[in-house]
């Protein structure tokens, strides 16, 4: 056997000894990248750099600016900083280390057990965090049978991840120790602590913040913004789910094996409804509310969140009317093109913002008004005899995407104006370590939908999701807290049963696709989750609007 093989990266062809490590290979090559190399992908397939080159193949280096890069980071700093926790309070005073949310670009997370986290305390994490990268710790990463998985983390009171193994189909399963502590996580990591150097750790209301730089300057920290609302609405779902019993994967896969799962759907149900309805007595309330603005992220529920809104506002007797933003779409030729040469409909400019405000404000005055309708396939505005007039009890649901940013709205007074953000904040988590992103959610919700409403394939969704993703970041989150309300539509049973849905759609991107890794990063993702039906899910739920069958046009 020869003792060198061929390694090809981008136009050049390297000779490698036969065993080398990727870690070590990649030091010749650190240079060359403005960012810290973290992960390889080879022959097309993702691996930690602790893996050896063995064979003739294609590599590619990933740096802390790369999506599944910067993941790897956030999965190797949050190991570290739960070891050091572990460390500095000592096993026996704790009983959960719980990682709840992401705040910005910050994680937040509480302590369970006979611990004060004071700021006092908070330093010594954070000074232990320090030591662990400055002593470059190796991650050990070790595939042991997943019976002895569960029986481990049983011996160390890791009782979340006891109950997700019991419903494990795979024999092994990954564990990693970082000097001596012992953990599971899903995903990637690090080879060592040497790369996690930026981080900030501190003591923040109830629990502690884990701050970490964004993935656009990954070698960068910035400073911690709060965001009271998101928090809030956060904080409140997790007591939904504690209420619930259902805090972990785990735990709703144990309601379904119960024969549970019906109620769970049927109090999620009321839960937002019952929401719904407060949202809309707050507006009946005010009194002086004649525009009720509502915007959020990709997948969020919006039209079906707007049509139970209106039915609450009939409720309390006012007399809602829906106008979609996009209707006031400018001309296609007039549209913005972004940095790759395509049409940016999520830019502001895309919006008639002149024609929008005076046809409000006309409104407002009470005349009567011909309110336009865009025609998608010619790229034109028309109208077709839309007149409105504004009563006394008359009010206007609007739906957008830039519902929340007063540039909008600009002539309209904002006592007559109230603003909902809503968006799938997922509440439920894997285990008390590993945490489900948001954006997982909303992305697995639209690969279903496109896939029924468009008939685009979960590739197609996939390849544009980063686009949708960098309009919500300028265009929606910068306005989130100046809401009124905030409004989760996340429920906790829904990716159980948006896994028959999913899983299908996901099988069939092409390994040689560009989506690939995403689309298997999603599969063994739902491959937590026990499937349910969803013949019980009422035909109202905003569920409805991604697996179909709902009755309302969504």
């Amino acid at each position: 056997m020869e003792n060198t093989v061929s390694v090809a990266m981008k136009d050049n062809v390297h000779s490698v000894v036969r065993g080398t490590k990727l870690s070590e290979f990649a030091k010749q090559f650190e240079n060359e990248y403005v960012n810290d190399i973290i992960l390889a992908r080879r022959d097309g397939v993702l691996c930690e750099l602790s893996k050896t080159i063995d064979k003739d193949c294609e590599l590619e280096f990933l740096t802390t600016a790369d999506k599944d890069g910067y993941r790897t980071y956030i999965r190797g700093m949050l190991f570290m900083m739960i070891r050091a926790i572990y460390t500095v309070f000592g096993k026996e005073k704790i009983s959960k280390v719980r990682i709840e949310h992401a705040i910005g670009n910050g994680y937040y997370g509480e302590i369970d057990g006979n611990v004060e986290l004071t700021d006092e305390a908070a330093g010594k994490v954070l000074k232990e965090m320090r030591h662990l990268v400055s002593e470059k710790v190796v991650f050990h990463k070790r595939s042991i049978p997943t019976a002895e998985a569960q029986e481990m983390f049983c011996r160390h009171k890791m009782y979340d991840k006891e109950k997700l193994f019991k419903f494990r189909r795979c024999s092994k399963t990954n564990i990693y120790n970082l000097g001596g502590f012992e953990d599971y996580f899903y995903g990637y990591m690090p080879e060592s602590t040497e790369v996690l150097r930026y981080f900030d750790f501190f003591a923040y209301k109830d629990g502690f913040i884990l701050l970490l730089p964004d993935i656009k300057q990954p070698n960068r920290l910035n400073g911690f913004i709060q965001r009271e609302k998101l928090f809030a609405t956060f904080q409140e779902s997790n007591l939904w789910g504690k209420r619930m019993g259902i805090e972990t994967v785990g735990d709703l896969n144990e309601v379904i094996t119960k024969g549970e799962f019906n109620d769970i759907v049927l109090i999620q149900e009321a839960l937002q409804e019952k929401k719904i309805a407060e949202v809309a007595g707050e507006i009946y309330k005010k009194g002086d509310v004649k525009f009720v603005m509502i915007a959020g992220p990709s997948s969020s529920g919006k039209t079906t969140f707007s049509h139970r809104l209106s039915i609450q506002l009939r409720a309390v007797g006012l007399h809602p009317h829906p106008i979609a933003v996009d209707d006031y779409f400018v001309d296609r030729e007039k549209t913005p093109r972004d940095a790759d040469g395509n049409y940016d409909f999520e830019s502001l400019a895309a919006i008639d913002v002149d024609q929008f405000n005076a046809d409000m404000t006309a409104l407002l005055r009470g005349e009567e008004v011909e309110l336009p309708s865009f025609n998608f396939k010619i790229g034109k505005r028309e109208y077709k005899g839309n007149v409105k007039k504004l009563g006394k009890d008359d009010i206007l649901v609007i739906e957008g995407i830039h519902g929340l940013n007063d540039l909008l709205s600009h002539s309209l007074p904002r006592k007559n104006k109230f603003k909902i953000y809503i968006s799938a904040l997922t509440q439920l988590n894997i285990d008390e370590h590993n945490r489900i992103p948001t954006t997982d959610g909303r992305l697995i919700r639209r690969i279903v939908r496109d896939a029924r409403t468009r008939g685009s394939s979960a590739e197609r969704t996939i390849q544009m999701w980063p686009s949708v993703r960098r309009g919500e970041q300028d265009n929606i989150f910068p306005y989130q807290e100046d809401c009124d309300v905030m409004f989760n539509s996340a429920l906790l049973y829904e990716l159980a049963v948006l896994k028959q849905y999913a899983e299908p759609l996901l099988f069939s991107v092409p390994v040689d696709s560009p989506a690939y890794t995403e689309a298997k990063r999603l599969l063994k993702f739902l491959d937590y989750f026990l499937g349910a039906g969803s013949d019980d899910i009422p035909q109202n739920s905003i569920l409805r609007e991604f697996v179909g069958g709902s009755c309302f046009k969504v």
